[in-house]
């Protein structure tokens, strides 16, 4: 991995290199001043003082060129409108050609300009973790808090880029025009406009939408997958190995995350009938549910391991076993036993291969369509939500061949083993393992992105400490000071260990992880005991509960259009964060029986308000997870991805665990005593949200 000043010094624009952030300068500043507080020759209130000044100089140097060369595109758009206002009176075809292609290098130079402001906004949070982690002292939050909503800030200019949305508009507005539309009278304005096939268009776009983080759907959808992009923007864009893509192969990894998801969710509606049929309690369903989970919390660390070597194989294990594992829990009917009815379901958990399905998208699919083949992680993972209970909803008959049951219970079993069985024989003859050389003389694709080094480590002791000599030592390997990046080689590779992967963990981290667990926790609750809780309030039929719970999958794709769209655009994360939290919050207390008589309209619309809180929550969570989440842990087995699944999916085996222990005190007790641990955790996660605001900026 090469180091972050190495990277920024070679990625510079040679003409600009006088304005970018001094970053080899800051860093031994930050050297300078450990030693002076060390012997004794400073004190806390000069270093901060004099590091403020510093930084705010760097921002101003940045920002007035910033504003120079925005200055010198305006005037250069404004004598091309003249040109081009003179050729609507006398157009001809080759000066129209001649403005197109002056617009055109506007555009490589306004591109130019956004991958300035892009590095300069990297380095500037680089160096204010180098800064926290040197000193243990929240820094960060105080320069954020200060600089970032002063009316004067030029802060807001490197973040938020102000300014250069017109600039984009100017050309993109004068290109769609200068464009052959055959008399109509369109804009890019004007919905729905006919798109503008330009690609410097395009890779502006493209870069103004790194800037931004999340501004569309399919960004939006893209980070429930935590599939992290590369650190830096490249001037000109990096040759894409296509060897290692195989479309079929991508279509293989979706539809293995949609019928898993069918898997997962096919059981809820019937799980407790089937629990009741095999002479257990019905609130056993939770343990009947929960027992795929429990599984999966040591498949997915299997499957991240296997994927380093192989993504064929490992697929190709997933579905036998859960073919087996289905076979089995139709089987438990006929048997009797509940015990076979709990090993196909650990069965089905041991053949979850979704690290391997994000894997494969993070290493092998172009960067051009990565962000497209993430959203369809997600999509294909709400569609498989959707579908499994719907599906449990039509079978819905009862009949025997030879000594076999086909009812309610068993034919989600039957169903899904001839699904994975054909998805099996799919696999064997479409699939096409990519080559692991080219993957070693490549960096894989899943190193982190700019946001990722957003690692917010201002969450320190209070007190300017210096760190302890052994991390000194490793914070100082740079004795030559020539830009390279604060650790060592060693402490560049990936965690080894859940140990040493939980040591990376920062303060803002763990919050984002603990919202995670909170989130999943809920929703397990809420769709887990839905059945029970349906049958015992209203009477509710399998029909009805499966009607009901892929009503709830089927809003996830429209609310995540409309705030991927639309809300995302209009607020921070950190603010749509905390929003959606506390709407959680809400959706919890509304959800318990206080009222007599429990009714269909407070349990439907408590549920609602929850669950789609929940799932927006997931979204921003995930997004926000990646920006603070350490690059070392973007990559190698114990990645971030495989820490929020654990996270998640541990939270779903206690949330199953809970509603069947909470089932031995009633089921008139059930709803209460379930969502009272989802409020404790609900309120914490929105406490500690609190805590760590400032370093979600």
């Amino acid at each position: 991995m090469v180091a972050f000043g190495k990277k920024l010094k070679e990625r510079q624009i040679q003409e600009w290199q006088g304005y970018y952030i001094n970053y080899k300068l800051m860093k031994k500043k930050v050297k300078q001043y450990a030693y002076q507080i060390e012997v004794g020759t400073q004190d806390r209130r000069h270093v901060l003082k004099d590091f403020s000044r510093m930084l705010d100089n760097q921002i101003e140097k940045i920002v007035l060129f910033l504003l120079e060369q925005q200055g010198l595109l305006a005037s250069t758009l404004t004598k091309l409108r003249e040109q081009h206002d003179a050729l609507e009176k006398q157009p001809e075809i080759f000066q129209i050609t001649e403005l197109r292609e002056a617009y055109r290098g506007v555009g490589q130079d306004l591109l130019k300009l956004l991958y300035f402001v892009e590095m300069n906004a990297i380095g500037l949070r680089k160096i204010l973790k180098k800064f926290d982690k040197r000193f243990r002292y929240r820094f960060t939050d105080y320069y954020v808090k200060t600089r970032a909503n002063h009316p004067y800030s030029q802060l807001q200019q490197v973040f938020k880029h102000v300014g250069l949305g017109a600039v984009v508009g100017a050309v993109s507005r004068n290109l769609h025009e200068l464009q052959d539309r055959q008399g109509s009278y369109l804009s890019i304005y004007d919905p729905p406009a006919l798109p503008l096939q330009d690609p410097v268009v395009d890779s502006i776009k493209a870069a103004v939408d790194r800037l931004t983080h999340s501004t569309n759907f399919l960004n939006f959808l893209a980070q429930h997958a935590l599939i992290m992009q590369e650190e830096l923007p490249a001037p000109v864009e990096e040759h894409v190995d296509e060897e290692r893509y195989h479309f079929m192969s991508l279509l293989l990894n979706l539809a293995n995350t949609f019928l898993y998801m069918v898997n997962t969710y096919i059981i809820v509606p019937t799980a407790d009938n089937y629990s009741t049929s095999l002479g257990a309690a019905a609130t056993v369903c939770g343990i009947v549910i929960g027992s795929m989970a429990v599984a999966q919390v040591f498949s997915s660390v299997y499957f991240s391991a296997w994927s380093n070597r192989s993504y064929f194989r490992p697929l190709i294990f997933s579905s036998i076993v859960l073919f087996v594992g289905n076979t089995m829990y139709a089987l438990a009917y006929d048997l009797n036993s509940l015990t076979v009815l709990l090993l196909g379901r650990l069965f089905c958990g041991f053949g979850s291969a979704r690290a391997v399905n994000r894997r494969y998208i993070s290493d092998c699919v172009p960067l051009k369509i990565r962000m497209q083949a993430s959203a369809g992680f997600v999509s294909a993972s709400a569609l498989g939500m959707a579908c499994g209970p719907a599906l449990a909803g039509i079978l819905q008959t009862n009949f025997k061949i030879y000594k076999f049951t086909f009812n309610e219970d068993t034919l989600p079993g039957w169903v899904m083993a001839i699904a994975w069985l054909l998805y099996l024989i799919w696999l064997w003859i479409s699939f096409k393992e990519p080559s692991r050389d080219i993957e070693e003389n490549n960096s894989p694709h899943a190193s982190s992105s700019e946001t990722t080094e957003n690692n917010a480590l201002e969450n320190g002791l209070k007190q300017p400490l210096l760190i302890t000599s052994e991390e000194k030592q490793e914070d100082d390997e740079d004795p030559e000071g020539d830009g390279s990046e604060e650790a060592s080689e060693e402490s560049r590779q990936p965690a080894t260990s859940i140990t040493s992967a939980y040591r990376l963990l920062t303060p803002s981290v763990k919050v984002q992880l603990l919202i995670y667990f909170m989130l999943k926790y809920a929703m397990e609750i809420l769709l887990s005991e839905s059945s029970v809780i349906t049958t015992y309030y209203f009477g509710w039929s399998t029909s009805s509960v499966s009607i009901f719970l892929a009503c709830l999958g089927l809003t996830v794709l429209p609310v995540n259009i409309v705030v991927g769209s639309y809300i995302s655009n209009m607020f921070e994360d950190r603010q749509i964060l905390l929003a959606s939290e506390i709407m959680v919050c809400i959706g919890i207390l509304l959800s318990f029986h206080f009222i007599m008589p429990y009714t269909v309209p407070q349990y439907v619309c408590s549920g609602l308000i929850m669950f789609v809180s929940a799932e927006v929550l997931e979204g921003i969570n995930l997004s926000l997870l990646s920006r603070v989440m350490s690059s070392r842990l973007s990559r190698g087995t114990y990645n971030g991805g495989l820490l929020s699944t654990e996270a998640g999916t541990i939270a779903r085996v206690i949330a199953d665990a809970t509603i069947t222990l909470a089932g031995y005190l009633g089921q008139s007790r059930l709803l209460n005593i379930t969502l009272l641990p989802s409020l404790l955790i609900c309120v914490s996660s929105i406490i500690a949200t609190c805590f760590t605001y400032n370093s979600l900026y």
